[in-house]
């Protein structure tokens, strides 16, 4: 993806759709309108994934708390709602398989009659996803428990285990993008729209747009105009009708991040109790664990929402009951906030976001045109694109049948088996295979021609540097937080590692770039003050 060549592309030609937000929803929306016919445009005001997107639990699921509401309050939204997740739970484990793999989950239970009710409840749960052959839930006994996953407590009766899934959400995202690129989408991050432009019947035909890299002003056209902002899609609403009305609720979510040693082995652990009614979830991801996730109202959209002191508090007393050892405040490595994009509903209790289902709905506003994909959630990505494909092709006449639900996404599209080259260490090799599926030869191919890139480029994290090279020649990443945040987790797995590598990955991108000293210095104090300031927030 060069974005040279598609700016060019979204600056001089005519589109059938232009989606807004390159998120999971705006870049499966991209994928699936490519893949029916239309000429597509994909842009982001920031980097692909960089908000809700790259920020969940990282699970896909149909979500196991609306199973349990849904037959505790006969809701059979509720219901209708797990069945649609656990249906395209297949389609994200096989179609992004470098991604995503399938996740045993413990439940521990403090009875007889608990794990009873729980295994009832997750037999129940897998019987709704029969068709994608996970193993079935089973009750554990005590000493299976503890073989399975040695560091919960050992007051623990017993536990019930079951399956999900569980992605790389920010690169899924990315490969989505990619993907989509490859079926002809032009694509573009850093690219904010700043308004619409309208043709004297109030119908939106263009729209301009800020290179937010170099502040360049251009238009771009397209007949139709697509919304996939999350949690932001109030503000493109309004923009495109001033006389629309709010229809998202955000909600805040956070999760700290934990060294490995507390919590061993491969399985996640679900928390089914907590003092707010969620669930948390103990869940290893690449090399830490991550424990979250919270639940509160969330008003101040123009802020990153970031994990702060008491979010600490609670996340440690929650596991505390369910693990043998947590750590220390000042053990935390990491942390992050996301933002669901709920849809607001009537309801008693106007801060309560816990009730709120993650459902979508496509919203198409007659004024002016734009379509709106609101709500949902990232396993019902594919569902969300394929409904506001249909109301795409509804309006453009173009009734192409969706392609998305076995069509593979770049890093998974070949068989591959690629051999080791010899002094290539073993965690890096399966760190990049994991990563970049069929892609990683043009890494290998990079290290071949400059074979010091072959580098780690921290001792204690399996990231090289001709992944920095490779972000920008085939990822489009542009800024410091691309490479560390969403081309590799790195951000929300040690703030401190990421502030030791900053001035070796600067150089790096330096080169690719073309950033000049000035650019370079501005670059590292940003990024260094951001981390700095996530670090600060946490403690206080």
């Amino acid at each position: 993806m060069n974005r040279n060549d598609n700016l060019e592309r979204i600056k001089t030609e005519h589109f059938d759709v232009c989606v807004i937000g390159a998120g999971a929803s705006g870049a499966g929306v991209a994928l699936d309108a490519a893949l029916r016919g239309f000429k597509v445009a994909l842009i982001d005001k920031g980097d692909f994934s960089c908000e809700t997107s790259s920020k969940s639990t990282k699970l896909i699921h149909g979500g196991v708390r609306y199973l349990e509401q849904a037959f505790k309050n006969l809701d059979f939204g509720q219901l209708k709602q797990v069945k649609h997740g656990l249906a395209e739970r297949k389609y994200l484990l096989s179609n992004g398989s470098h991604l995503s793999r399938p996740l045993g989950i413990i439940t521990p239970v403090f009875s007889f009659v608990e794990g009873l009710y729980y295994t009832i409840g997750l037999k129940m749960y897998g019987w709704f996803a029969s068709k994608d052959q996970l193993p079935a839930a089973r009750w554990l006994s005590k000493k299976e428990m503890i073989l399975g996953s040695p560091d919960i407590t050992q007051k623990a009766h017993s536990a019930v285990m079951y399956y999900d899934g569980q992605l790389d959400d920010a690169r899924f995202a990315l490969a989505l993008s990619q993907t989509s690129h490859q079926q002809g989408v032009a694509t573009a991050n850093y690219l904010e729209l700043i308004d619409f432009k309208k043709d004297k019947s109030n119908k939106i035909i263009g729209a301009n747009l800020k290179n937010v890299i170099n502040g360049e002003y251009f238009e771009i056209k397209s007949t139709l105009f697509v919304n996939c902002t999350g949690p932001f899609a109030d503000h493109i609403r309004i923009l495109a009708n001033p006389t629309e009305e709010g229809r998202i609720k955000p909600s805040k979510g956070v999760h700290i991040v934990i060294p490995k040693k507390y919590f061993t082995g491969e399985k996640a652990l679900l928390i089914p109790k907590t003092k707010d009614g969620r669930l948390v979830f103990v869940i290893p991801f690449q090399s830490e664990i991550m424990i979250g996730t919270t639940d509160t109202k969330y008003d101040n959209l123009n802020e990153e929402p970031l994990l702060n002191n008491s979010e600490i508090d609670y996340l440690l007393e929650t596991a505390e009951r369910y693990l043998k050892a947590i750590p220390n405040k000042n053990e935390i490595k990491s942390g992050f906030g996301g933002i669901r994009p709920l849809i607001s509903t009537k309801k008693k209790n106007p801060n309560d976001t816990k009730t709120l289902l993650r459902d979508h709905e496509v919203e198409i506003d007659e004024e002016s045109g734009l379509i709106s994909l609101l709500g949902g959630k990232w396993t019902t990505y594919r569902l969300m694109a394929q409904d506001t494909c249909d109301a795409i092709g509804e309006v453009l006449k173009n009734k192409n049948a969706c392609k998305t639900k076995d069509f593979k996404l770049l890093g998974s599209q070949t068989i591959f088996h690629i051999k080791r080259p010899e002094n290539f260490p073993l965690e890096c090799f399966e760190h990049l295979i994991h990563s970049y599926g069929d892609q990683t030869p043009k890494i290998l191919s990079l290290i071949e021609q400059r074979p010091e890139l072959i580098s780690k480029i921290h001792l204690e994290y399996p990231f090289i540097k001709a992944e920095v090279i490779y972000s920008c020649q085939f990822e489009m990443a542009q800024k410091l937080r691309d490479f560390f945040a969403r081309r590799t987790r790195w951000e929300i797995l040690d703030w401190n590692a990421c502030l030791e590598s900053l001035e070796s990955v600067t150089n790096l991108m330096a080169n690719e770039l073309g950033w000049n000293e000035q650019a370079k210095t501005m670059e590292i104090q940003a990024y260094k003050a951001l981390l700095n300031h996530f670090k600060s927030v946490a403690s206080s």
